[in-house]
């Protein structure tokens, strides 16, 4: 403000700016969520905090966690199609157990 920027008008400008994408981006990603929340801890587990071998570890790791739960997902029962999202909620045990040992 003291820069003279209009602070209320710049601030709504990138909330849209943001929004629109991150929304578009949602819509196509509906199954990934326990994907997007429990590969980064396993790769932490794996390969350590170090986040330039993290980060491109949990794209790749993401990557290939669908990969797998889409196979299953279609091989499971086969005449019918599992959705992606019930193979990646199974997940969910797992990311709970990791978080409780990492508390204890």
């Amino acid at each position: 403000m003291h820069l003279g920027v209009d602070v209320p008008r710049v601030r709504i400008v990138v909330y849209i700016a943001a929004s629109i994408p991150h929304r578009s981006c949602r819509q196509r990603q509906r199954y990934d969520r326990y994907v997007g929340l429990l590969v980064p801890h396993v790769m932490r587990l794996i390969f350590g905090s170090d986040h330039r071998m993290l980060i491109p570890a949990s794209a790749l790791g993401g990557a290939i966690a669908l990969v797998i739960a889409d196979t299953l997902a279609r091989t499971v029962t086969s005449p019918t199609d599992l959705p992606v999202g019930a193979m990646t909620a199974l997940a969910a045990p797992h990311f709970l157990l990791l978080l409780r040992r990492r508390m204890a």
